[in-house]
């Protein structure tokens, strides 16, 4: 497997990165990941958006332009032979002294990874993690190099590809799968939580609730209990790589799956957008209905 890491086209036993690179030394750093269809990278522009968005949180001066990333793209598609791909955009602080910085950072560190697209199970199996989701560091959270979090969840829930744990806040509201964002529908309206709890505002969840309120479908975003949860007619999960992902049964408790209505409406939606009808509904400033 080959990955790009600073302009270079490498295999992935010959990266490297400085031990002062501050991404490294103080989890300064960002990634976005993102799957390629035909070559085709979906809601490149909405990844590239956030990822600016948080670069400049973090004082960390980049200005890779989307043709960038396409540029590299091509070039690490044709060294690994592949057309669909797993893609992570990883960006870090880069070479600092010990200690903390408060100038900006001009040299960051830059590596794309590339792989397969994994097998994924058609339905998921949810549990309530005991480990809370921890608050942002900031004032909202950043797809940054501090996952501590996720990795707790992800040992609780242990090496079942099938199994997603759903994390509630502190206060007992539902917040966020481990790597998903979670939706469920409820007498014909969709509920997700807030951004205000506390979870990653997903490019994914963001198109979903766009394309369901384009279809005249009620969504409501806000503060709900894990019997709200529970208590739903369908539930799905959200991401870039695995997308719209059924949920057959939370706890001791069992949904539709693959068979809810408005989650396989989704599903063949999303599929439609991502081999036929991406260059009407994505351009420079992101996708447009």
């Amino acid at each position: 497997m080959f990955i790009y890491i600073n302009g270079q086209i490498v295999k992935k036993e010959e990266a490297r990165i400085s031990a002062f690179d501050h991404g490294f030394m103080y989890g300064l750093g960002l990634f976005e990941t993102f799957r390629v269809y035909d070559g085709h990278p979906f809601l490149l522009d909405d990844h590239l958006a956030r990822l600016h968005n948080g670069l400049d949180m973090l004082n960390i001066s980049c200005s890779i332009t989307r043709d960038d990333v396409l540029h590299i793209l091509s070039r690490l598609l044709k060294a690994n032979g592949y057309r669909d791909a797993y893609v992570r955009l990883n960006i870090s602080a880069g070479i600092g002294d010990v200690g903390l910085q408060v100038e900006p950072y001009t040299n960051p560190t830059i590596i794309m990874y590339m792989k397969p697209i994994p097998t994924f199970s058609e339905e998921k199996v949810c549990q309530t993690l005991q480990v809370r989701r921890n608050t942002p560091e900031g004032s909202v959270r950043l797809k940054s190099h501090h996952y501590l979090n996720n990795i707790l969840g992800k040992q609780e829930v242990g090496h079942h590809s099938n199994v997603e744990g759903i994390f509630l806040t502190k206060e007992g509201f539902v917040a966020e799968g481990i790597v998903s964002n979670v939706f469920w529908v409820k007498d014909g309206i969709v509920y997700t939580p807030s951004v205000e709890t506390g979870i990653l505002n997903g490019i994914t969840r963001l198109f979903v609730i766009d394309l369901l309120r384009s279809w005249g479908v009620r969504v409501k975003e806000g503060f709900y209990s894990l019997q709200q949860l529970k208590e739903a007619d369908e539930i799905f999960l959200t991401n870039s790589i695995q997308e719209i992902v059924p949920v057959c049964r939370l706890d001791n408790d069992v949904y539709p799956g693959k068979c809810g209505e408005m989650t396989s409406r989704l599903q063949r939606a999303y599929a439609f957008f991502t081999t036929h009808l991406w260059t009407r509904y994505e351009g420079k400033d992101g996708y447009v209905h």
